[in-house]
């Protein structure tokens, strides 16, 4: 059911709709934004590979708020929380391994799915202080101002962020390689880069891409999957190869993408 008892379907016809939604992903965010502010132990939990105490922090004050509201939580890392037909798809803290050696990218995402689509999104750059939101049909936003559409950039002049290590150059002008993807793809969806490619094996969730995906396509940027597979998942086990970029552009790299793939 919607926040105000309506089914997800009814809930997001109206701009009212809308704005409360994302009040309460802003709401969630800020959280975790105070959480941080008083944490001082960034080291490893321990209690799975790659987790941090700040990963565990964060997830617990931005759980409280999304639940509270009435929404259910798949968090990478703690699962899945109370049942409802909207989904919130929460990275507490994407780039947790930055943050836990002071490199600056590192991010709080959160992705509502209703009706097996996103729906809405927030993304929080924690060093900055820069926000980004979309809303299906709604355009996308960075700090309240609208982004304007993407233009297509030459593929041989684009600087291109990556994940993972790709085993030789497809084509672009530049690559760089940061560790947070959800800042990875607001960086695309607001010009900073031009596209962006997952060159590791299955290895994002839908909590690392499915915030910034919704922020890439309301700024019209194509976002897939390398393969083919549906991005929008709630299954924590799932992992996807995502894929961003305009035009032209777009094509070239997903097509360089399936091609490292081959045998």
């Amino acid at each position: 059911m919607g926040i105000n008892g309506t089914s997800a379907a009814t809930w997001f016809t109206t701009e009212v709709s809308h704005s409360e939604l994302l009040d309460v992903l802003h709401r969630a965010t800020d959280a975790v934004v105070a959480a941080l502010a008083t944490h001082d132990h960034w080291g490893l939990s321990g209690v799975r590979d790659g987790q941090y105490f700040s990963d565990l922090a964060a997830d617990e004050a931005a759980s409280t708020v999304l639940i509270g509201a009435g929404l259910a939580v798949l968090s990478e890392e703690s699962g899945v929380t109370g049942a409802s037909e909207m989904v919130a798809v929460l990275d507490p803290l994407d780039g947790s391994t930055n943050a836990s050696r002071g490199l600056p990218w590192y991010a709080t995402s959160i992705c509502v799915v209703a009706d097996g689509a996103a729906v809405a999104s927030v993304v929080h750059d924690h060093v900055s202080g820069v926000r980004w939101e979309a809303v299906a049909g709604g355009g996308a936003r960075m700090d309240g101002v609208l982004l304007e559409a993407r233009t297509e950039i030459p593929f041989d002049e684009s600087l291109v962020v990556v994940n993972g290590l790709p085993p030789e150059n497809p084509g672009w002008a530049q690559f760089r390689v940061y560790g947070a993807a959800a800042l990875d793809l607001c960086a695309v969806a607001d010009g900073r880069f031009d596209a962006f490619v997952d060159y590791d094996v299955d290895a994002l969730g839908p909590w690392d891409y499915l915030g910034g995906m919704l922020i890439c396509q309301e700024a019209g940027v194509s976002v897939s999957d390398a393969f083919g597979r549906p991005l929008v998942v709630l299954d924590h086990t799932a992992r996807r190869t995502p894929v961003a970029g305009v035009g032209g552009g777009f094509q070239q790299l997903l097509d360089a993408r399936v091609a490292a793939a081959a045998p």
